[in-house]
């Protein structure tokens, strides 16, 4: 036997190929050869920016004795879970269900059926602190399959009875969130906001990227509210505290996947594309809603940040950077990975490399001192002041920026995770797309279809108008993964804002095809699933189907379909694709109101269903400054999930185009349409945002 690992698509996978572990790739060959060999399957997850995956390679899996083990007693199978969340989701519930608790790296073991019977997470070489060594726990494992095969078999029984039981109810006869439902979900933020720094709860803190989006939209929808100035309240002071805290790089823009502290001051330094892309749009939002500069600073800052260092050679966004940096020991000559070695600062740095004056101002404003904020005396860099206020600071803060961007440029970097997944480029393209319109960033636009183009080319496979996904690529290449209904979802709501955008038709068309495969395979009479009803991965159901309602790290696979057929369905009047967003928004149902920031997607599409979404047509010949004018007004438009559609009358593929006529002058004009009704052409700009800020007159 040998390692399979060398021609996986996912870098994650491409990290162990040389480990003397004989890896198998997740798929019913790995359960076959378990089965012929009448032994278990050591199931490892992890992921390309995971520190502790890291340093269990580095302990057990580059070992020879342990691989040698590993190899006797089980048949190895390692997992990318960003690569194949749907094996993640699984026996993470399975995880959860054995320990109480879930991670990375997760550890299962399983019958040759798939049947998960033990797991945890990270092990390590000797025992500690009353857990047991890697090996120690393999060995185990082994002796018991062996010697007490029917007590695993029954427990597997359990495990498998368990994640049946909790599988998601019928969404069938079940309703969308309400506005009571709604308010009741801005109540449960409020009265768990940190009051001194800002989000949600304490450490470990995370961008609450999908419950902000909720909350400006909700603020939108109800301005005069006490609700909506809660809301609109308490989104401003979380994205006023991510942007100046340590989370976010001050030195070259984009946000780290979260804070190990309550204060915001120390990330954990990975950095992914899904919350950078989420986050870009959610900043953009706040400032479309109040003027906020700090809204556009940043929405423009991270998605330079997404283009600098994640857009590949084919035109494709990669999916993170790791924590880890790898470092030589001066003494050992030893490599090792080393977290933030590539972000930190000293005073003595910046005295060294900005000079007597600039230095110790530097130091003040970015709060690095004595005895630091990190490790070995160094410091992450925060925002004390908002110096974007003052003419003067803003200007030397700018070039500072510039020198120590150069200085970190030089020092060692982060390994990047080069996979193209294609949920979380649809966020992105959603994210530069309207960036671009609304900050007059041409090239973010052009930059979000270069990567719409690689997905497509890169992703779709099957005859016929009908695309079928495959959820990762590299290099231009696919890897094996079918799609799941989170990059259906979210791709598609990539490509109708697109649409939006620019006008063009085939983004729209493209977007349909992708929802009619949710319609399709994603949606039955059982709820909304997760996998594709016509799914050949038998290992993976045998124990359960995945469906999981709730909201991460990015928007569930149900909630991503929501909004993308909601929006499809205002744009094109689906009926069809209107009662689909429905079945998928009802698993939220009353439930998005009691624990909100497990739905806070689901949430923020709620209030764009319940308020119509509001339908905006603009009819003009493509070369028309007025038409361009007009679509410029309503993109800027605070409407929750407000659609566009603009282009000469009755452009083909475009029904929110049909019937439109131009002026009796030849001059464009703006149709704003809600539940069936529309309101009078609108003639002039101011007509238009008359008409999109007060809904209620005629």
């Amino acid at each position: 036997m040998a390692n399979r690992l060398e021609y996986a698509t996912s870098p994650y996978l491409l990290q162990h190929k040389d480990n003397p572990v004989e890896w198998w790739q997740w798929g019913d060959a790995a359960f076959a050869e378990a089965a012929r060999r009448d032994c278990p399957v050591l199931l490892s997850v992890g992921y390309a920016a995971c520190h502790w995956c890291h340093v269990m390679a580095h302990e057990s899996f580059e070992d020879p004795e342990v691989a040698d083990l590993m190899n006797t007693l089980f048949v190895n199978v390692k997992v990318d879970r960003e690569e194949r969340p749907d094996v993640d989701a699984t026996y993470m519930a399975a995880t959860q269900a054995l320990t109480g608790q879930g991670g990375w790296p997760m550890t299962v073991f399983l019958t040759p059926e798939g049947t998960p019977f033990y797991a945890g997470t990270y092990y390590p070489p000797q025992p500690i602190n009353g857990m047991p060594s890697f090996r120690q726990l393999i060995t185990a494992v082994a002796n018991t399959w062996n010697q007490r095969r029917d007590e695993v078999e029954e427990a597997g029984q359990r495990i498998a009875n368990a994640l049946a039981d909790q599988a998601v109810p019928k969404s069938a006869g079940a309703e969308p969130p309400s506005w009571d439902t709604l308010t009741n979900a801005l109540q449960k933020l409020v009265s768990s906001e940190d009051p001194v720094h800002g989000g949600f709860g304490g450490a470990p803190k995370f961008p609450p990227s999908m419950v902000l989006e909720f909350l400006i939209r909700y603020a939108a929808a109800q301005p005069e509210t006490p609700g909506g100035r809660a809301a609109r309240d308490l989104t401003g002071r979380t994205l006023r505290a991510m942007a100046r805290s340590g989370m976010y790089d001050q030195i070259a823009g984009g946000f780290a996947r979260y804070s190990v502290d309550a204060a915001w001051v120390v990330p954990h330094f990975e950095k992914m594309l899904y919350d950078n892309a989420q986050l870009a749009r959610v900043y953009l939002h706040w400032w479309r809603l109040t003027g906020e500069p700090v809204g556009s600073r940043i929405a423009q800052e991270t998605c330079d940040w997404m283009l600098a260092a994640l857009l590949t050679e084919e035109h494709g966004l990669a999916s993170s950077l790791d924590a880890d940096t790898e470092v030589t020991d001066e003494v050992t000559g030893e490599v090792h990975g080393e977290e933030g070695r590539t972000y930190v600062w000293t005073p003595e740095d910046l005295l060294t490399h900005l000079g007597p004056e600039d230095g110790p101002w530097a130091a003040a404003l970015m709060r690095v001192g004595r005895p630091g904020t990190f490790e070995r005396g160094a410091s992450t860099a925060q925002l004390t002041q908002d110096v974007w206020a003052d003419p003067f600071a803003a200007a030397r803060w700018t070039a500072i920026r510039e020198k120590l961007r150069l200085v970190r440029n030089a020092r060692p970097q982060p390994a990047r995770d080069d996979k193209v997944v294609a949920a979380w480029n649809g966020l992105a393209i959603a994210a530069l797309a309207e960036t671009g319109a609304l900050l007059d960033r041409p090239d973010l636009v052009k930059a979000a279809e270069r990567i719409a183009g690689l997905v497509l080319r890169a992703h779709v496979h099957g005859s016929g108008v009908i695309p079928r996904l495959y959820r990762v690529s590299r290099h231009g290449a696919h890897g094996a993964p079918a799609g799941v209904l989170e990059d259906y979802g979210d791709l598609a709501e990539g490509l109708l804002t697109l649409h939006c955008v620019t006008g063009e038709v085939r983004w729209l068309a493209t977007a349909g095809n992708l929802l009619q495969v949710v319609m399709e395979q994603f949606i039955d009479e059982d709820g909304v699933h997760d996998t594709a009803k016509d799914s050949t991965d038998q290992a993976l159901l045998k124990v359960r189907r995945p469906a999981d309602p709730t909201d991460n790290a990015y928007p569930s696979g149900a909630s991503s379909a929501a909004g993308a057929l909601l929006t499809y369905a205002a744009l094109t009047g689906s009926h069809r694709a209107r009662e689909a967003a429905d079945r998928c928004l009802a698993a939220s149902g009353a439930v998005g109101g009691h624990a909100p920031q497990a739905f806070g997607w689901a949430l923020a599409v709620s209030v764009a269903r319940l308020e119509g979404p509001r339908e905006i047509a603009i009819v003009g010949s493509d070369d028309d400054p007025y038409r361009q004018e007009l679509h410029r007004a309503a993109l800027a438009s605070t409407s929750p999930g407000a659609v566009i559609s603009a282009g000469p009358p009755d452009s083909p593929g475009v029904p929110l185009l049909a019937g439109r006529t131009l002026s009796s002058f030849g001059k464009a004009r703006a149709f704003v349409c809600h539940d069936f009704v529309c309101k009078l052409p609108a003639s002039s700009v101011e007509e238009l945002q008359h008409q999109l800020t007060r809904p209620d007159e005629p």
